[in-house]
């Protein structure tokens, strides 16, 4: 005898589960790489917005990203002289994680409907152990400047 419920689709609706964002920050999300590191800050474009600053680098994306879908990978640190007590550090690190987490999908559309590449790497510049509410709306504002440089093509000099 079968579930009325279950077989008609009424009773659970899955389309409407795969049309949600995915508020994650996966391994393949990461910035890992020692070699991709370096390169991030020998040949990347940065900016500051305080208490971040952003080191980054945006590239046309290839096959391989293309289908595995890595179109952002970001990476995330506070420096030792600011915040000598590895608690404090991973503190603001796990904040800064969770804001970025929670507002990514954004960004994360905008580079896949674009077939770009980001690359970042994100610093933290303060020396005050930060509000929540403060890290997720520079995060916020952060996020919105690299969707505005992911929008802006690459002109040639000629």
């Amino acid at each position: 005898m079968k579930n009325s419920k279950l077989s008609s689709g009424s009773f659970f609706n899955f389309t409407i589960l795969e049309k949600e964002p995915t508020y994650t920050l996966g391994k393949n999300e990461r910035l890992k790489s020692r070699k991709a590191i370096d390169q991030l800050f020998t040949g990347g474009k940065s900016f500051s917005l305080f208490p971040f600053k952003v080191i980054y680098v945006k590239a046309p994306a290839n096959e391989q990203q293309s289908t595995s879908g890595e179109f952002l990978k970001a990476a995330f640190s506070v420096s030792k002289r600011y915040f000598k007590k590895a608690v404090y550090r991973n503190r603001i690190k796990r904040l800064m994680r969770e804001a970025y987490r929670l507002q990514k999908p954004a960004l994360q559309n905008q580079l896949e409907q674009n077939k770009r590449v980001l690359t970042i790497f994100i610093l933290y510049v303060s020396n005050e152990l930060p509000e929540y509410e403060l890290v997720v709306s520079k995060m916020n504002a952060l996020l919105k400047r690299l969707r505005k440089i992911v929008n802006e093509e690459t002109i040639p000099n000629t």
